[in-house]
């Protein structure tokens, strides 16, 4: 079923005959995101850990105002290398509220550092943030990858799984709507749409990525 402003099909198709998801339309930088990043496999901890905290960032906002942000949150958060971040204090604390080119929300920012020291925890247990993660890798979705269907599906029940053990280790900020976005960016499913000229590419990606 369409919704307003949204095509048909969820594509978007430029000048140039390239068709996109129709959100990866929508602004230069989203462009460029969905082209080169958006579901592509990412088996490094410090960028997984990078996303887990700015999709809890996001958390009532928009992504593009997340990722307008991004090179001043990682300024901001030491490059977001958990190591380094699990020893901010309180004055961290005052620095990043009074830092307005980042999301200045005191549970957000206590959330990413407490994330951190409890990362430490995580890294004993399993390995790696990776290893982690990706043990959650659903099976593959039976059926298209429609818009209709995505949003009837989303979240996934191992989006759920996550979210639920995260929150059991005492992660914050990681609500199943949260883990699933988290999953569809960093390559753990293919939610590009039937159609979308990126969905082959990530697929060649995810066939040759070595799990953790």
């Amino acid at each position: 079923m369409a919704r307003p402003g949204i095509p048909a099909d969820g594509l978007a198709r430029d000048a140039d005959g390239v068709s996109r998801c129709f959100w990866g339309a929508s602004d230069p930088l989203y462009v460029d995101y969905h082209d080169e990043e958006w579901g592509f496999p990412v088996g490094d901890d410090v960028r997984l850990f990078e996303k887990l905290c700015l999709e809890g960032f996001q958390a009532g906002l928009s992504w593009l105002t997340i990722l307008r942000k991004r090179p001043a949150f990682r300024a901001a958060f030491s490059g977001f290398d958990p190591a380094r971040v699990a020893r901010f204090g309180e004055r961290d604390v005052q620095r990043l509220l009074a830092d307005a080119s980042i999301v200045r929300h005191r549970g957000k920012i206590e959330a990413a550092i407490n994330n951190a020291r409890r990362m430490d925890e995580l890294l004993e247990s399993e390995g790696s943030l990776a290893a982690y993660v990706w043990s959650f890798e659903p099976e593959p979705r039976n059926g298209p990858t429609e818009w209709d269907t995505l949003a009837a599906q989303s979240p996934s029940p191992a989006a759920r799984a996550l979210a639920k053990d995260l929150k059991r280790r005492g992660w914050r900020f990681v609500g199943p709507t949260t883990v699933y976005s988290f999953m569809e960016a960093m390559g753990l499913v293919n939610d590009h749409l039937d159609g979308c000229d990126t969905r082959e590419r990530v697929e060649r990606a995810r066939a040759s990525f070595a799990r953790p």
